[in-house]
């Protein structure tokens, strides 16, 4: 056996499946002090602080491998920064992290804002550069590759339907609600199957496809690269199906891909290829939406919180509400 691994496996269960809530909740409440404020950028740069202050005091030596940017775009919480209160001491963590996932969502009060992170035991999780990705994705339950990119919008509601044994216009598919999904759009209503548009947090919309009670069979669209590594991390902890293609418009995003270490440029990548080993998903509300409730501020200095935090190889979920004084 390996010792050391199993070392690091009970270290995990201590430092991140708990702990790291109390991260994405520092995030989520200091980005709550924004909301409807109408200014973006202030609430990211409040999430992003709080988040880096919360690592710090974590017994970790944990490198981000997804994060706001590459070092020169990002003050903070960048590409390959180290984190952590016990750099070369701690355990050896990889991190993505959206501390705020949904800044105009917050800005404009809107629904699904997130304070989210993944981590896994290093190499675990893709560094995927800052690109777009295609993306499709389902619940559990179903049998295996029940959907590929390789297939058409149509070829994947009707292998959808046919497994769950019902007709495609009973599918309910989540879309970003953007230009580009036109097409995508048009082709499920077509098919007759409902179509539930999002104005941001494709995260929050890819992890609705495991809970039967927002009835969202599927996900399908483009996104963010880093929000998909994201939510397969959530899918490996709880079960489904998930497929990335990264996404180039230009050169210089190709180049990009290549200092991270893709070659294969339009791959096609499954659930384990983004997140592997025992990952851990941790997200707390920042608004109220279809996963968790929102940061809420009560009379007397008071808040609540809603998190959810997963881990991999347990397939453990747990829902967790806090109650917090105002600092």
């Amino acid at each position: 056996m390996n010792t050391k691994k199993l070392a690091a496996s009970q270290v995990l269960d201590r430092v991140l499946v708990l702990e790291m809530v109390r991260v994405t909740e520092a995030a989520a409440i200091a980005a709550s002090k924004l909301i409807g404020r109408g200014d973006e950028k202030a609430a990211d740069h409040a999430a992003v602080e709080a988040m880096r202050k919360a690592f710090d005091e974590l017994y970790m030596d944990g490198t981000v491998v997804i994060g706001e940017g590459e070092r020169d775009e990002a003050p903070m919480l960048y590409i390959g920064e180290k984190v952590g209160g016990a750099p070369g001491r701690g355990p050896k963590i990889d991190i993505a992290l959206d501390p705020l996932e949904g800044t105009t969502i917050t800005a404009k009060a809107g629904p699904n804002a997130l304070a989210v992170l993944a981590a896994a035991e290093e190499g675990c999780l893709l560094n995927a550069p800052d690109t777009y990705m295609d993306k499709i994705a389902v619940g559990p339950g179903y049998p295996d590759d029940v959907i590929s990119l390789e297939k058409t919008v149509t070829e994947n509601v009707q292998a959808v339907a046919a497994a769950k044994g019902v007709e495609p216009n009973e599918i309910i598919v989540c879309v970003l609600d953007r230009p580009r999904h036109a097409d995508i759009i048009a082709e499920l209503r077509g098919l007759g199957c409902g179509v539930v548009l999002i104005g941001d947090g494709d995260v929050a919309g890819v992890i609705a496809t495991t809970d039967p009670e927002t009835t969202i069979d599927m996900y399908m669209g483009q996104g963010g690269a880093p929000e998909g590594v994201l939510a397969a991390a959530a899918l490996r902890c709880v079960g489904g199906q998930f497929n990335g293609r990264l996404v180039f418009r230009n050169d210089d995003e190709r180049a990009r891909a290549r200092k991270w270490g893709i070659e294969e440029l339009d791959r096609i990548y499954k659930l384990e290829d983004l997140a592997k080993g025992d990952c851990i998903f941790a997200a707390t509300g920042v608004t109220d939406g279809s996963l968790l409730d929102g940061v809420k501020r009560l009379r007397g200095g008071k808040m609540t919180t809603e998190s959810v935090v997963m881990r991999a190889s347990s397939g453990t979920v747990r829902w967790i509400r806090g109650e917090h004084r105002s600092s």
